[in-house]
This record gives C-alpha cells, structure tokens and sequence, in this order.
C-alpha cells in the first residue's frame, strides 16, 4: 500500500465538479464504474473531520470491497464546497447531471444536507451522510434515497445529557454555533434536561463561520448560574471555545464543561493540559478493540498520522456497506435506481471493524451505540493520540430517538 500525501489527496480537490484524488479500478466491467462522490471541507475549519480523512476512509472500504468483488470497477472523486451550501447543492447536482456520480458521502454541514435530501430523491440517486449532525434527516426530511450514519444531535443529546443528569448537574447554559446543526442539538438537548427536570439558564448562538473570540459567551455562561456549559459547535469553533473556557477558569466553581461534537483531533489540538476532565459524545474511537485498531493502522498510512475519528470511521463504514449493497443489486441496476440500493442497505446488516454489525432502520438511521467520553488527564496518556477513556456505553436502541416519536412518515406506513 501507498502513502497518499495530503498535497496529493488536495491537488484536484478546491471546488471542481470532478476532483479526482483517488481512482481505484476494480476490474474490466462492461458497464460504467460505480462513482463515488466525497463532499466534504477540504481546508476549512472542519478539515479536521472531514474532506481528505474521508477520501482516504473512502480508499480503504474500496480496496476492502475489492477483496470481496473483484467484478465491479469504482472510482472515487472529491470537491471542497468551502462549507457554503449553495456550492455543495451545485456541486452534487453537476454531479448528477454530469458527471456519472452515484452516491455522494460525507456532508460535514447540516444546512447543505438537508437540501440535498431533495435533490437525492429526484435524482434516484444515493447520499450516505457520514458527517452530519442534525437528527431532522431522519425526521422530517427523511426519504428513501438517503440514509444517516454514525451520529445524530439526538444521540448526541441523550447521551451527554443522561449522564450529567445523573451527576446532579441540572442547570445548562448552551454556546453553539448559529446553523442547523448548533440549532438542532440545543433543540433535542434541551427536550431531555427539561423532560428530566433541569432547567435551560441560558443559550446564545455565535456566527459561522468567522468568530474567532468567545470571551462574551463565555462570560454570559459564567453569569447564567449553569453548572453545565455545553458547547453545540465543532472544528476549529469547538477548539477555540474550549480553550478560551480554561482560560476563563469556567470550570472553578464545579462547573461541567461538554462538548457534543468533538473528537480526538479536536482533544489534540486543545491538549490534555487544557481539556482534561472535559465529557463528549461519540460514536467511535480508535483504541476501542482490535478491530478499531486494526483499521486506525492502516487509514494513518494514508493520512499524514492523523488518527479517525467518527466522521473517518463512518465514511469507511457506510461506503463499505454501499458497495456491498451494490454488489447484490448490480452495478447496472445501482446507476439507474439508488432506492433499490438503499433498500438493501436496510435489508441486510451493516459490518465492519469500525462498528461492528448492526442493522440500518427504516427511516434510514444507522443502528449503533453512542459512546460517552471523558479526556485524560496528562499523566493518564501512553500515547500521543490516547487521550480518552470510556465513561458510558449507550446501546443504540436507548440513544437513538424512537420511531414512535419519529416525524418520518415513511417509516411509520
């Protein structure tokens, strides 16, 4: 196996209808490849989930599916829509039109996802949002030509929220960024601290992308009475709002500092020093089992050592189940009918060294545990990149909302 260096993952990226960083040619098939699309930041401030980690957890499921069928040629293209909506939404619909794509993957911004849900379903074509935040896709906007994988701001929520609950902390103060997904995750937050008897003391947006400084936040929930200050934003946000947070001592009076939407990249970045004792939600993380490992090794030869998080986790995991879906129903059949794939992708359980096995359901939300964290203390860490240890486990079935609460009609008859 090759290392594929970052300039070589970003040469063709930018914004171009048909980057191509990464072509993988399985096979001498007579119909025309299966295509692949990554939507993903490239260079923004979620670069660090997104974009290059997914082409290269992209590559992987490829030459993992190759193993298992070796008759189907797949080609793997990329664009940076510099997380402006109106660029994604026109980068996939080139995409569609023209340029022979059958299912795009990633889509780190909730406002671009869900107008894709649409555009998807007129198409017949396939989107696996594998970095998305906003649990509405399988509300809502829920659809038979998408599914959402890895994480939802309901899960999310739960999660955090259950487990602060149960430490008697019961007075929240949410900073989040001003867009779908910070929105979504105060929304379904806030039905569970109140549901439980807390009380929502606070909550202010900040503008995205561009807010570099959050001391008037910070200073808001310091004055509020929280003893929670949850922080619904993510990437470079989620790094400097937590750091700008220790500096303002938050935390002195006992107040718990979580984040919903972090991962290690995110840990590294801040430090230990800085963000020890902080408490955040997700669905993956590499020094999990053998399996989780297994991969971790093999996606950091291709990713400059950049550990996975669960957006690189999800789009191997997703991508590898599509292709599978793919080989059952054909590759002729997929480019013509992505319900068809879709619907296999439902029938037959997901599994993967990253997840596991589970089940997708049928309002298109991947079945998996959630998994809450805790960041290590300096002394806790063996390694450069171990910087969590497990606090809770919750099984999908507890994290995931309800179907009987769910908004999706097509899930419900």
């Amino acid at each position: 196996m090759h290392a594929l260096s970052r300039r070589r993952l970003l040469r063709s990226s930018g914004a171009a209808i048909l980057a191509a960083p990464f072509v993988s040619r399985i096979g001498r098939a007579a119909t025309a490849p299966i295509r692949i699309g990554v939507l993903g930041d490239m260079s923004g401030p979620y670069a660090s989930l997104s974009g290059i980690h997914s082409i290269a957890a992209a590559r992987l499921a490829v030459e993992d599916f190759r193993k298992l069928n070796g008759n189907i040629e797949v080609d793997i293209v990329s664009a940076d829509f510099q997380l402006k909506p109106d660029v994604g939404l026109n980068i996939a619909r080139q995409w569609f039109d023209n340029g022979g794509v059958d299912c795009i993957i990633d889509v780190p911004m909730s406002a671009l996802a869900l107008g894709l849900t649409d555009l998807c379903k007129q198409k017949n074509k396939v989107i696996l949002f594998t970095g998305t935040a906003t649990e509405d896709l399988t509300g809502k906007f829920c659809g038979p030509n998408h599914l959402h994988w890895t994480y939802d701001s309901y899960c999310m929520a739960t999660t955090v929220a259950h487990a602060l609950l149960g430490m008697k902390r019961d007075r929240w103060f949410f900073i989040a960024a001003d867009y779908a997904m910070g929105a979504s995750v105060v929304r379904d937050a806030t039905a569970v601290v109140t549901k439980a008897g807390g009380t929502v003391v606070g909550s202010v947006r900040h503008p995205f992308p561009g807010t570099g400084d959050f001391a008037s936040y910070l200073l808001q929930a310091q004055g509020s009475g929280a003893n929670v200050v949850c922080l619904a934003n993510a990437g470079e946000d989620l790094t400097n709002t937590v750091k700008q947070a220790k500096e303002f001592n938050v935390e002195a009076d006992g107040t718990v500092l979580t984040a919903m939407l972090m991962d290690v990249a995110q840990v590294r970045a801040i430090g230990l020093e800085r963000a020890q004792g902080l408490y955040y939600s997700n669905a993956f993380y590499w020094d999990r089992d053998d399996g989780t490992r297994a991969f971790t090794k093999r996606l950091i030869a291709l990713n400059d050592g950049t550990y996975p998080g669960q957006n690189t986790a999800g789009a191997y995991s997703a991508t590898l189940h599509y292709l599978k879906a793919v080989a059952t129903v054909g590759a002729e059949a997929a480019h013509n009918d992505g319900r068809a794939v879709i619907a296999q992708m439902k029938a037959v359980p997901y599994d993967d060294p990253t997840f596991g096995r589970g089940t997708v359901r049928g309002d298109g939300r991947m079945m998996n545990p959630t998994y809450l964290f805790q960041v290590k203390k300096p002394e806790e860490s063996h390694a450069e990149w171990d910087c969590s240890k497990l606090a809770s486990t919750v099984p999908a079935e507890e994290c995931v909302r309800p179907l009987a609460e769910s908004a999706c009609a097509m899930a419900k008859g």
